[in-house]
């Protein structure tokens, strides 16, 4: 039996057995997890409903090996108000995090960043800087050291004026040929601060996470996504 409660959200879960659950959690303390949750769909569980994503939970579990018995579970407050094409955006995060991360890795710091764009998202009109800072925020937990601030090939400080081209696991060289892998100085600068200015900046940023993110996440389509298609059609008409 572990000891104490654990901070955690569930990412995911699917029906097992009639009257059970399997989850993919994210814990403050250990990272991704799977847990079987008995007989949670029972009508008189005392998990019933309690489950959601978006809903902070303490928890406690039993054994080890691939999937542990989830023994306890309450809401530390209400679900996150997340509305409309927000609740995509949320759910994004949640499947991209349920990609990308190993489990029983300890991501404290992550946790935190995944509660700030949760709180985030639950007041944004438009979610694209949140999903963005959470994106390179997660890029920098899993490791992936990049200077956007000089250029690899001088040694420079960018310049606002200047372009650049990408390069992985390189950087990003001064150059005068335009492509999807060029970027502005300024462009670069936003995206070091997770800060953005301008819809410009805002968008480099989203071609650059889309390509950094790819190798982790692999070459199957996210879910999310495709949720965001009916939407974008009927702005278009």
């Amino acid at each position: 039996m572990m000891e104490g409660l654990q901070r955690c959200f569930v990412l995911h879960y699917r029906h097992y057995s009639e009257t059970s659950l399997i989850l993919d959690v994210f814990s403050e303390d250990h990272g991704r997890l799977t847990l079987l949750a008995k007989g949670a769909r029972r009508k008189r569980s005392n998990l019933k409903g309690t489950l959601q994503p978006f809903t902070p939970l303490f928890i406690k579990w039993s054994g080890k090996g691939s999937m542990p018995v989830l023994t306890h579970a309450e809401p530390i407050s209400i679900g996150l108000p997340l509305r409309s094409y927000i609740l995509y955006s949320a759910m994004y995060v949640n499947e991209v995090l349920a990609r990308v991360l190993e489990k029983h890795t300890p991501y404290p710091v992550l946790f935190l960043d995944y509660l700030n764009v949760l709180r985030e998202l639950a007041q944004a009109d438009n979610p694209e800087p949140a999903l963005r800072r959470f994106e390179l925020a997660l890029l920098h937990h899993l490791g992936y050291g990049i200077d956007f601030l000089h250029c690899a090939g001088s040694g420079l400080a960018v310049d606002d004026r200047m372009t650049y081209n990408y390069r992985e696991q390189h950087g990003f060289t001064a150059s005068i040929k335009i492509t999807q892998l060029t970027f502005r100085g300024d462009e670069l600068k936003a995206i070091a601060a997770r800060c953005f200015e301008t819809p410009e900046q805002l968008r480099a940023a989203k071609r650059f996470t889309r390509m950094a993110l790819k190798p982790y996440l692999g070459s199957k389509p996210l879910k999310s996504r495709e949720l965001f298609l009916p939407r974008t059609r009927s702005i278009r008409k």
